[in-house]
């Protein structure tokens, strides 16, 4: 019913398809050696039940975990799986998902040994549903991860360290003639208040508009 590639490989067909059930099946091939694709297709002639759709599921050599990649349907018979990279999936009209393979040799699993794709026939708004949450929490990541703050430049930094002063030293200036005198003792204030606040909050100069 369902064909798998990997590149450099035969052809996986029907006839090494296990039956699980009579709506889960699975592959299972050696890791070695490495890919970083996997690509699933509906043999032509077979049709899946109405409103479902082939859920595509891996498990890596070591762990117990069965990772959602994707689905195919009826009107998206194949789909290319990218195995590497930062972990996000796509929904069944893209055609492509990535797992991070990699992420599970740091976390210890050996991918020394068989992976195994499991592909589950399910109704299409379950599969839909679980892609969408995986996307929105992918898009999530990668924008917190794109949002990089360019810190202020050695004038801005200085600029502010200098308002600071003016703030603090401004209402103990005093004199006659024009002339505003600042004891010494009020500049040695503001430096330890400084001094202390940079200890406290380290980048408080960096946030805009923070005097």
């Amino acid at each position: 019913m369902f064909g798998l590639i990997l590149p450099s490989r035969p052809v996986f067909t029907p006839a090494v398809l296990q039956t699980i059930s009579p709506t889960q099946y699975a592959y299972s091939f050696p890791s070695t050696p490495h890919f970083s694709h996997i690509v699933i297709f509906l043999i032509p002639g077979n049709d899946l039940p109405a409103g479902a759709c082939a859920a595509v599921y891996i498990q890596f050599p070591g762990s117990p975990e069965f990772k959602l990649l994707g689905a195919i349907a009826m009107e998206k018979q194949s789909a290319i799986f990218h195995v590497h990279g930062n972990s996000s999936a796509n929904g069944l009209a893209s055609g492509s998902a990535e797992i991070d393979m990699d992420a599970d040799l740091a976390n210890g699993n050996s991918l020394l040994g068989n992976v195994v794709v499991g592909i589950s026939l399910e109704p299409i708004e379950t599969v839909s549903a679980q892609l969408a949450t995986m996307k929105a929490t992918s898009d999530s990541n990668s924008t917190a991860l794109t949002i990089v703050r360019r810190p202020p430049s050695t004038k801005v930094l200085a600029q502010r360290i200098i308002k600071n002063a003016f703030n603090f030293l401004a209402s103990f200036a005093g004199g006659e003639g024009g002339n505003e005198v600042v004891p010494l003792k009020s500049f040695q204030d503001w430096w330890k208040k400084f001094e202390r606040r940079v200890e406290i909050d380290p980048g408080f100069l960096e946030r805009e508009g923070d005097g």
